[in-house]
C-alpha cells in the first residue's frame, strides 16, 4: 500500500515539475533542432549579439512586468516605444543632414531629448493607469484604446511638413555611438546596451524587492480587496506603475532608434507581444502576484535566442511569426493550467 502511495506522489511531482517547465521544455527543444541544423550558431560572438539586441527589449519588458504583475497588461507599449523613437530622432539629428525635421534645432545633449520622451511616455501610461484604477476599465481594453490613440499621434507628429511621412534618419553620430558602442575591456567589447540593460534590472529589482512600492504592486496583484483592506492606496499604485512603465518604453524606444539609426511610426509595432510573451515564458502570471526580474530577463533572452537562431538557419520570416505565435499561446495555456490548478 505505501509502495503504491509513495508512487503516485512521485508521479505526482513529475507531473507538476513538467508542468512547471513545459514552456523551458519546449523551447530548449527548438533550440537544440536550431543547433543541429546549423552547429555554427553555438559562438560568443552570436551570443553577445543576442544579448545586445536583447538590450532594449529587457527594459521595456521590465515595465510590462510590473503591470502584469498588477494583474493588468499594456497593449500600448509598442506604439510609445514607437512614438519615443520617433521623437528622440527627430531631435537628435546630425546639424548636416538636409531633412532634419528641426532645421533650426540647435545641437541638443542625448539626455534632454530622452528625458522628454520618457516624460512624454509617462503621461500617457499615467492616463493608461488612471482609466484602470479610477474608471475601472479592463486593462485589456484601456491599453488596447490607449494604443490607437498614441499611434495617431505619432502618425501625425511624423507626418509633418515639409518632407511629409519619409524615415527619420541622419541621426547624430554621438546619439548613434551612444546605443551602437561599447567599451573594451582587455579584448572585449561590451556593448553600452548591455551595460544600460544591467543598470535599468538593478534599479528596478532594487524597486521591486526592497521598497514599499514593489510590496504593494505584489499586494494589488495577489489580491486587490486585500491589499485595500491593509490601507494600500490602489489607485496611487496602479497609476504609478504605470508610469514607471512608460518610463522604460520611452528610454528603450529612444535606445531602440539610435541602434537602429532611424525611425518611422511603425517602429515598435508589434513589440508589445514580444515583451509579454517573454515576461509569461519568465514566469509571470496573468493571475497578477508572481514574477521576479530576473525570470523577465530569462524570459527576454530565451525569446531572443529563439528568434535569432531562427533567423541563423535561414528560417522565413513570415514562418517566424507562426512559431512566435505558437510560443505565446504555450505559455499562456501552460500559465492558465499551472495558476489555475493551484
Amino acid at each position: 500500500m505505501s509502495v503504491k502511495i509513495n508512487e503516485r506522489f512521485a508521479k505526482v511531482r513529475v507531473s507538476n515539475w513538467v508542468m512547471n517547465n513545459a514552456i523551458y521544455l519546449v523551447l530548449l527543444l527548438l533550440l537544440i533542432v536550431i543547433i543541429a541544423i546549423s552547429p555554427d550558431f553555438i559562438s560568443f560572438r552570436n551570443f553577445k549579439n543576442i544579448i545586445a539586441q536583447a538590450s532594449t527589449r529587457i527594459i521595456m519588458a521590465l515595465g510590462v512586468g510590473m503591470i502584469i504583475i498588477t494583474k493588468g497588461t499594456d497593449l500600448s507599449l509598442g506604439r510609445q516605444v514607437g512614438l519615443a523613437a520617433v521623437m528622440s530622432a527627430s531631435m537628435l539629428q546630425a546639424e548636416s543632414y538636409i531633412y532634419r525635421m528641426y532645421p533650426d534645432l540647435p545641437v541638443l545633449p542625448i539626455f534632454i531629448p530622452i528625458i522628454i520622451v520618457m516624460l512624454v511616455c509617462a503621461f500617457f501610461s499615467s492616463i493608461n493607469g488612471f482609466v484602470v484604477a479610477k474608471l475601472h476599465v479592463d486593462p485589456f481594453i484601456a491599453t488596447l484604446g490607449m494604443m490607437v490613440i498614441v499611434y495617431g499621434v505619432n502618425s501625425i507628429y511624423y507626418d509633418r511638413p515639409p518632407y511629409g511621412a519619409q524615415p527619420i534618419g541622419g541621426l547624430d553620430d554621438k546619439f548613434k555611438e551612444f546605443a551602437q558602442g561599447s567599451i573594451t575591456i582587455g579584448s572585449f567589447d561590451l556593448p553600452y546596451l548591455i551595460i544600460y540593460a544591467a543598470i535599468v534590472t538593478f534599479i528596478i529589482w532594487v524597486l521591486l524587492k526592497k521598497t514599499k512600492f514593489g510590496k504593494n504592486i505584489y499586494a494589488i496583484g495577489g489580491n486587490k480587496e486585500a491589499a485595500l483592506v491593509s490601507g494600500v492606496n490602489v489607485t496611487k499604485y496602479t497609476i504609478l506603475v504605470f508610469a514607471v512603465a512608460g518610463l522604460l518604453y520611452g528610454l528603450g524606444g529612444a535606445l531602440e532608434a539610435a541602434r537602429i539609426g532611424s525611425a518611422t511610426n511603425n517602429t515598435g509595432n508589434m513589440y508589445e507581444l514580444d515583451a509579454i510573451s517573454a515576461c509569461i515564458v519568465g514566469g509571470l502570471s496573468f493571475d497578477g502576484g508572481v514574477g521576479s526580474v530576473s525570470g523577465i530577463v530569462i524570459g527576454v533572452l530565451i525569446f531572443q535566442v529563439i528568434a535569432y537562431g531562427l533567423s541563423f538557419i535561414g528560417v522565413n520570416a513570415y514562418l517566424q511569426y507562426i512559431v512566435k505565435g505558437l510560443i505565446i499561446i504555450t505559455a499562456v495555456a501552460i500559465d492558465s493550467r499551472k495558476y489555475g490548478k493551484r
